[in-house]
């Protein structure tokens, strides 16, 4: 069999899958992930000639793949996000950026050396690539298309948390590169001080200034330029992916974090000319670009599966990856939101759907690809295991909890506009 000809086959079958499955699917419990996942499973345990889907062998690949993905999701999620940013409004994601993030990346390395028996470095890099949520594969707990009105507290929360925690994440997996490098005996001196002012301070303050001012500049070119006009009235939505691919290359040139520049150009972006369509132009396109590159990954996900990926498992391992799923990040979510504006059910939502994807497999191919660290195997088939249960479990929930939650909410507004008074 001609390899080329399938594999354009089976992007073809992704296109198709890419379009119609998540509208098929909305109302069924087989989400997208998961029939894409099953699909690559089935694929790869056919008779049939396909690359090897061993992320180690082509580690650069996956890197950069992944890298890609996760980049068009969060300009997908900046581009579709209608409340305008202020402190007090985005007080529950500050919370789950300040509170969460921290309290599960400190709790996953703890168990990390004391449960699963790794070392500091590994231990750290496991509480860095699975405390970030994931904007790629959490799409029916996130917000919809700009000016659709879909903008609860619970999808507005989770959204613009996924869209931030990327970028803030990326310090500690530069620490755990760091402590690699300083067992292994490669680090620099004062390798601790240089992690603190530049992987933490001025990449992420890069990544934001960068970000701003980017996404303000190609704002007025857009919205406000005559040529620009021109181009915001048409159904080209090109830019989409022009936009995120400049804002994070120029980014990280000035060695900023390009997750959290491309997820604020998008928020400026959508945050001027508020009422105008090309918005929706530009989400579109990222979001049919976004659903190709996921496709095309979830299969490659499912294929790994039968050339023995979670091989190296161990049975604490299960039990920590059960763990985390079910605990760490619902009960961590809970406690850093029990003081906010969120209702009792709300903030349980919010806790619980911390839905882990494509972004960690980002990270730990990043990780790996810039020092050695030991039980690389393991590790990766740990975050594989924690990566399938999210999507299992999330995806099998997410739609049934939601519905749920809207007409709760509308039951509640109800009653809220019968207790309330005709005005005199």
């Amino acid at each position: 069999m001609d390899a080329y000809k399938l594999l354009l086959a089976l992007v073809g079958l992704a296109l198709i899958g890419a379009t119609w499955l998540p509208h098929l699917l909305k109302r069924q419990p087989v989400t997208f992930p998961i029939a894409y996942v099953l699909l690559g499973l089935v694929l790869y345990s056919l008779p049939v000639q396909v690359p090897r889907p061993d992320p180690f062998r082509y580690s650069e690949l996956t890197e950069q793949l992944t890298e890609l993905v996760v980049i068009v999701a969060l300009a997908g999620a900046g581009l579709r996000l209608d409340t305008p940013f202020n402190w007090r409004t985005w007080s529950p994601t500050w919370r789950l950026l300040l509170l969460t993030m921290p309290l599960c990346i400190v709790t996953a390395a703890w168990l990390g050396q004391h449960l699963l028996g790794l070392g500091l470095a590994s231990a750290v890099l496991l509480g860095a690539v699975l405390a970030p949520t994931d904007p790629v594969l959490a799409s029916d707990v996130q917000v919809a298309g700009p000016g659709e009105g879909e903008e609860d507290p619970i999808r507005f929360t989770l959204t613009s948390e996924a869209g931030l925690n990327d970028g803030l994440a990326f310090p500690f997996v530069w620490l755990a590169v760091a402590i690699a490098l300083a067992v292994g005996g490669d680090a620099e001196p004062g390798w601790f001080a240089r992690w603190v002012w530049m992987d933490v301070l001025w990449r992420v303050g890069a990544g934001a200034v960068v970000g701003w001012g980017l996404g303000y500049g190609l704002m007025h070119l857009i919205f406000r330029s005559a040529q620009g006009a021109e181009m915001s009235r048409s159904s080209d939505g090109l830019a989409a992916l022009a936009i995120t691919l400049f804002v994070y290359g120029v980014t990280e040139l000035l060695h900023g974090y390009g997750f959290l520049a491309v997820f604020v150009a998008a928020l400026v972006i959508r945050h001027y000319e508020r009422t105008h369509e090309y918005h929706g132009v530009l989400n579109q396109f990222a979001d049919q670009v976004e659903r190709l590159l996921t496709a095309l990954l979830l299969i490659v996900l499912g294929g790994t599966l039968t050339i023995g990926i979670l091989d190296p498992l161990r049975p604490i391992d299960w039990l920590f990856a059960v763990g985390f799923v079910l605990l760490v990040r619902p009960l961590s979510g809970w406690l850093s939101l029990s003081r906010s504006r969120l209702s009792g059910r709300e903030r349980w939502v919010v806790a619980v759907f911390g839905i882990r994807g494509i972004g960690s497999f980002y990270y730990l191919m990043f990780a790996f690809n810039h020092a050695e660290f030991a039980e690389r195997e393991r590790l990766w088939a740990i975050v594989t295991l924690v990566v399938l249960m999210s999507i299992l479990l999330h995806g099998l929930s997410a739609s049934r909890v939601m519905r749920h939650m809207d007409a709760w909410r509308k039951r509640r507004r109800g009653r809220v506009s019968a207790d309330t008074p005709p005005a005199t």
